[in-house]
């Protein structure tokens, strides 16, 4: 019997100290899977208790975990990467159960999960400080018989809580890092994929990871995030996920003096200058906004496009749009799956309605799929679509993508700027002087020429600016994030 990653009781229970633990609430709640609407299985619904027990299993373990020599983390982590890498199909499908993504998708994340535990054992080599050159400062007396050099050591207890869309790679950006550089985690994965964050717990702990160094607690946020965050161990929070929530997150670690890593929303506009090949930017634009349903960070989410060329583009993105195969997420010709659950359909047609409400003009898509199993939305896609809409204002998370028309240059920077957000953006053209000069204007943390705004490199900085995130992830940066430098002198006078 081919193993579909979920026990035989089909329950996600806790990770704590090396264990399965049941809550402490008794309580569980169904699994969805997107596709059908059927229930995968029941996981738990923590409490602010499991959380503080979860805790204290990290902290028991911080100081051993924090002197385990460098070489060692790394091999454990090298074993953790090939453990995933032939666990992939696995993985893939699970991820495609829990929480809808097509199975070719799930696949590529779950590749990109073992890329990232790899990319961390490598780089904890490279976790260096700095040496000074102490006779360079006048005071105090006596600096010529002192050196000067600082090392970096763990911070301490992480929290990583993670989102639905990605179950497996961003909960591993969070987790991989940790551990490379000496921290234990406790882990708040989504409970619409617990199944998947558990696998890896049992992959890490079988890979060697000590018992207590990575635990996981599922429940509300509002009861096991905030003991996460506020518990007097927990030193680093990273988290990624709505901007509403990571501010409540970093006013809560505020409070505490707490450092955060923050992911939050993005409304990433995709730029499309009049000289710009339609033939490579229409399919371009469609990877950016239609993968994964749109349910990305990234996902391009306002096409600004100039108003010279707007007609053939729409006309010829909304045909792509329509001819994007919709389906279950474990079908192999899945382009566009579901969506994550009842909630975001309903979001979508908010989002349509009052866009035609402003006279937004649907090309195509626009209203759900009449009664069918699972959470489905076409591929929609709006033309005409004034700056006051909410789809061009919010981040819809979802395949509903506006099209916004500009005259030149200014326009189209003052578009792109004018959200909360600044996550990263996309220009095409062939005009790469022209190009340059946009990508320095537009406020956000990655700007990509002529590639679509959902590019990421996982060992690369990736983060945002304005409400888009707080810090930046990619395996080195997140590690310096992880760390404190400490300065040590040496008198050898």
């Amino acid at each position: 019997m081919i193993d579909d990653g979920i026990p035989a009781d089909r329950r996600a229970d806790l990770w704590v100290g090396g264990a399965r633990r049941a809550p402490s609430t008794g309580t569980y709640r169904p699994v969805i899977d997107p596709s059908t609407g059927l229930s995968l299985g029941d996981v738990a619904v923590g409490s602010a208790d499991d959380a503080r027990a979860a805790v204290e299993a990290a902290e028991a373990v911080r100081e051993s975990w924090g002197g385990t020599p460098g070489h060692r983390r790394a091999a454990i982590l090298y074993t953790l990467a090939t453990r995933l890498r032939d666990d992939r199909e696995t993985m893939a499908r699970l991820i495609s159960r829990e929480v809808g993504k097509p199975l070719a998708d799930a696949r590529v994340e779950a590749t990109r999960a073992a890329w990232v535990f790899e990319f961390a054992a490598d780089t904890i080599r490279h976790l260096t400080g700095e040496t000074f050159p102490a006779d360079a400062y006048t005071h105090p007396p006596g600096n010529e018989t002192r050196l000067l050099f600082t090392v970096r050591e763990p911070v301490g207890v992480v929290v990583a809580i993670g989102p639905f869309n990605f179950p497996l790679n961003l909960l591993s950006h969070k987790i991989a890092p940790a551990l490379a550089a000496g921290n234990p985690v406790v882990a708040k994965p989504t409970s619409a994929a617990p199944f998947t964050a558990l696998r890896l717990a049992s992959h890490a702990a079988a890979a060697g990871v000590p018992a207590g160094v990575l635990n996981v607690v599922l429940g509300p946020g509002g009861a096991v995030g905030d003991a996460l965050v506020e518990h007097p161990a927990t030193r680093f929070i990273t988290f990624t996920g709505s901007t509403e929530v990571g501010k409540g997150i970093a006013e809560k670690a505020g409070r505490h003096a707490k450092r955060v890593l923050l992911e939050l929303g993005g409304s990433d506009p995709f730029v499309v200058l009049e000289d710009a090949p339609l033939g490579v930017v229409v399919p371009a634009a469609i990877r950016g906004a239609f993968a994964y349903s749109g349910q990305v960070c990234t996902a391009s989410k306002r096409l600004l496009v100039h108003e010279s060329i707007a007609d053939a583009f729409a006309q010829q993105f909304a045909e792509a749009a329509r001819r994007l195969k919709v389906g279950p997420a474990l079908e192999e010709s899945t382009q566009v799956g579901p969506v994550i659950d009842a909630a975001a359909v309903d979001r979508m047609e908010a989002l349509v309605a009052d866009a035609r409400e402003r006279s937004a003009m649907v090309l195509t898509g626009g209203a759900r799929p009449a009664a069918s199993p699972g959470f489905y939305y076409p591929p929609t896609v709006l033309d005409h679509v004034p700056e006051s809409a909410r789809v061009a204002r919010e981040e819809p998370f979802g395949p509903v993508v506006p099209i916004l028309r500009f005259k030149d240059d200014e326009e189209a920077v003052r578009i792109a700027n004018g959200t909360p957000y600044g996550l990263q953006a996309a220009v095409y053209t062939n005009d790469l002087k022209r190009a340059f000069g946009l990508a320095r204007r537009i406020r956000a943390g990655g700007v990509h020429l002529n590639d679509p705004t959902n590019l990421r490199w996982d060992a690369l900085p990736f983060g945002g600016v304005k409400e888009s995130g707080i810090g930046r992830e990619g395996l080195r940066y997140a590690m310096e994030e992880m760390t404190d430098v400490k300065l040590i002198s040496v008198n050898y006078g």
